[in-house]
């Protein structure tokens, strides 16, 4: 199989979260008794280290995940992540959207909502993708297939040690 991107740009990792949290937020956080908004740092903390397909770098250090392009709405329990591939032409963009997804799903508290969007104009293919990431029969149908599974958690848990 030839690879979509044999040279992608490799960025450093986020240092800290791109607004500063109060003492109350961060207690909360640490105080399991606490029923604290989840935000989107927390939603990209989640998925940062999914390993891409192609390369031995994370999401976050090819810039295919980036906090500011994940939404939150608490208050409705949905999660909204955009994704941009390395090149528009990336032929496992839907690989990369289901260990998104899956991660999200065993993550986040049950009923939420979690949409999983490729970023506006950033692949050739971006209708059929996003249709396909977000409806739950082919997701649920993409994930029975063992072997397709076995590569979709293999990005997931690529990272998990650290």
């Amino acid at each position: 199989m030839a690879v979509s991107n044999p040279n992608p740009i490799v960025f450093d990792d986020f240092e800290t979260p791109p607004t500063q949290r109060s003492a109350e937020e961060l207690a909360a956080e640490r105080d399991d008794s606490v029923d604290d908004p989840i935000d989107a740092w927390e939603v990209f903390e989640m998925i940062r280290r999914i390993r891409d397909p192609e390369h031995p770098n994370t999401l976050e250090q090819l810039r295919v995940v980036d906090p500011s392009i994940i939404t939150v709405n608490w208050k409705k329990k949905h999660v909204r992540v955009n994704f941009t591939p390395t090149v528009p032409h990336c032929s496992l963009t839907t690989l990369i959207g289901l260990s998104i997804r899956l991660q999200l799903e065993r993550n986040l508290p049950q009923y939420t909502k979690v949409d999983v969007y490729l970023t506006p104009g950033s692949h050739d293919q971006e209708e059929q993708v996003n249709k396909q990431l977000n409806d739950k029969e082919r997701v649920a149908a993409a994930l029975e297939n063992q072997n397709l599974l076995r590569v979709v958690e293999s990005c997931v848990y690529a990272f998990q040690e650290y």
